[in-house]
């Protein structure tokens, strides 16, 4: 179950990946099978290519690419998911969602 973004937003992130940019949005994220876990990260590309090498980049298999819609994204946890962040200098989202500290 996803939470705390507005559709805007979720408009905005779907209209990058579609244009084929790396895009970053999270969001509040309730799931039983990853306990402890209250946000993801969705890196999206609509370019799967690019996302592959995003992925491997950033030390991250892209076997774990979402790629069954429209909106190809990999989902970002944990440490893994700060460190993204702050690589791409993404502060408001980690402003928001409480991952600076």
């Amino acid at each position: 179950m996803a939470f705390g973004i507005k559709r805007a937003e979720m408009e905005l992130w779907k209209q990058a990946v579609a244009r084929g940019d790396i895009a970053y949005l999270t969001h509040y994220w309730i799931d039983p099978r990853f306990p402890g876990m209250r946000t993801v990260t969705k890196v999206g590309c609509a370019d799967l290519d690019k996302l592959s090498r995003w992925c491997v980049d950033n030390g991250l298999n892209p076997r774990y690419i979402h790629a069954r819609s429209e909106y190809p994204h990999f989902d970002l946890l944990g440490s893994k998911q700060r460190d993204v962040l702050l690589q791409a200098n993404q502060m408001e989202q980690l402003r928001r969602f409480g991952m600076l500290s």
